[in-house]
């Protein structure tokens, strides 16, 4: 029993590299390191036990490389074992003892951990992937137990333990997605092959499930003590909205899983929208101006020399007032030969009725050539489809006469200046007037053809060729008197507005 402390102390000197005295005078002239490199050779010793080889010694056996035993768990002192097997208390639950080379530490190569008695050398391939150093996953930490009530006093009755936190995983789904981290493998899960692995930056973000009421967690409620408020649904990742604009990808759905996405149908368009975006305008509900305005058009000024003789022509409008009724004058008059061969003025009322159309309602007088006749006129102008300048007067007169005029042209933009401007005009009487030399039916037709210059958009001298022919009783009328029922000229002329 006395060596034992002389051992210790021994013990205790090699390692801290102090060699006692009496083995300093025991060491050899020799040592085994001069011995191997040949420059002595050591004398035998018969009764010195033969060297156990560096093979066959343990691990835990080597200098610098003893695993230190893991220290028993104390005893608690208030209460030993002796008191505690007769009744007399009752001893803490002793900690566990911590190991001098932990799991962790030996993953990460701060130490080796001391092998199994019985256990063989476990093989390469056979080791875990968890163990290999650099290559440890970290392992899910389990709840701590609630330390105000132990298993026992639980197990016993004398307190209701708390209930403990779930452990948080040391890589969640969220990071393992993002490649912060390794999520560990299953235990009895094979190796997944390359194409089903996640890949850094090309995880597909799920959906987020919704929260549970922290005001009501689900134990509550299964109890009935309270009601959970609903969760809102989940926001998609990559909304529809997104995946259009080309902001993100949406993910793909599973096998019988429908990707479309309720959404509100767009109504069919009727005939009450339209009109509600599109109103039709009406004058009466406009607010229009108490100005009075004018117009005078002086259309046709122009002169010709033919084989008859010279002569000249005219014809002009004017309007004053507003934008709904207006009172108009018009005239049309013709000299030939130095004389004046017809003349007429009327004047109307004219009220819009639509955008592009007016009601007239008036008086016409004829003089020249004649006797004059006095007519009520009732007509319509405005611009007919595809930009028809037209119009039709219809006219009453004394002792049961009629008559009618219908006149249209056309501008015809060569340039922004230069116009070439058609025009045609009929005249129909209902009986004959061998007074005023006209006879029933069709009366007479002018067609004309006008190229004017505008050298600004009020006036704009003009060139142009006229025909104009005689029908029926009117053409006879106009033979007996030594004229000629057709006429071809050329004439030249200004046009004139303000």
């Amino acid at each position: 029993m006395n060596a034992a402390p002389h051992l210790l102390a021994t013990a205790l000197l090699a390692v801290l590299g102090i060699t006692p005295l009496a083995a300093r005078a025991q060491t050899p002239t020799c040592t085994p390191e001069h011995a191997a490199m040949g420059y002595c050779t050591i004398p035998a010793s018969p009764a010195t036990p033969m060297p156990t080889p560096m093979a066959s010694m343990p691990m835990h056996a080597m200098p610098g490389m003893a695993m230190p035993a893991t220290t028993p768990p104390a005893a608690d002192p208030a209460c030993p074992p002796a008191h505690a097997a007769m009744g007399h208390c009752t001893p803490k639950p002793a900690k566990p003892a911590t190991p001098a080379c932990s799991p962790e530490h030996a993953a990460m190569g701060h130490c080796t951990m001391p092998p199994p008695a019985s256990a063989s050398p476990m093989p390469m391939e056979s080791m875990p992937m968890q163990a290999m150093s650099g290559m440890a996953m970290p392992a899910n930490t389990p709840p701590a137990a609630d330390p105000a009530c132990p298993p026992e006093h639980a197990a016993m009755g004398h307190c209701t333990p708390t209930p403990a936190k779930p452990a948080t995983p040391a890589c969640p789904p969220e990071h393992a997605a993002m490649g912060h981290c390794t999520m560990p493998s299953a235990a009895a899960a094979s190796p997944r092959p390359m194409e089903s692995m996640p890949m850094p930056g090309m995880a597909m973000p799920a959906n987020t499930p919704p929260a549970a009421d922290p005001a009501c967690p689900p134990e509550h409620a299964a109890m009935g003590h309270c009601t959970p408020t609903p969760a809102k649904p989940a926001t998609p990742a990559c909304s529809p909205e997104h995946a259009a604009m080309g902001h993100c990808s949406p993910a793909r759905a599973l096998s019988g899983e429908s990707t479309a996405l309720p959404r509100t149908p767009i109504p069919v368009l009727t005939d009450a929208d339209r009109a509600a975006a599109f109103p039709t305008l009406s004058h009466a509900s406009m607010d229009h101006g108490e100005a009075i305005h004018h117009y005078v058009l002086l259309d046709r000024l122009e002169t010709w020399d033919a084989d008859p003789g010279r002569g000249q022509a005219w014809e002009g409008s004017a309007w004053v007032g507003g934008d709904i009724d207006r009172l108009w004058l018009r005239s049309e008059g013709q000299r030939t030969r130095g004389r004046l061969a017809s003349a007429d003025l009327e004047a109307l009322y004219g009220h819009a009725v639509g955008p592009w159309w007016d009601l007239l309602l008036g008086a016409r007088n004829d003089s020249g050539g004649g006797p004059s006749r006095q007519w009520a006129a009732i007509g319509v102008q405005g611009l007919a489809p595809y930009k028809f300048e037209l119009s039709a007067t219809a006219y009453v007169g004394t002792q049961g006469r009629t008559a009618a005029k219908v006149e249209a042209d056309y501008d015809v933009l060569l340039s922004n200046r230069l116009i070439l401007q058609p025009r045609i005009e009929t005249w129909w009487h209902g009986r004959d007037d061998p007074a005023t030399r006209t006879g029933a039916g069709l009366g007479s037709a002018e067609a004309g053809l006008r190229l004017r210059y505008e050298i600004t958009r009020q006036f704009a001298p003009y060139v142009g060729v006229v025909h104009e022919r005689r029908f029926g009783r009117s053409a006879d009328y106009a033979q007996a008197d030594g004229e000629d029922p057709r006429d071809t000229r050329w004439v030249a002329g200004l046009r004139v507005w303000f």
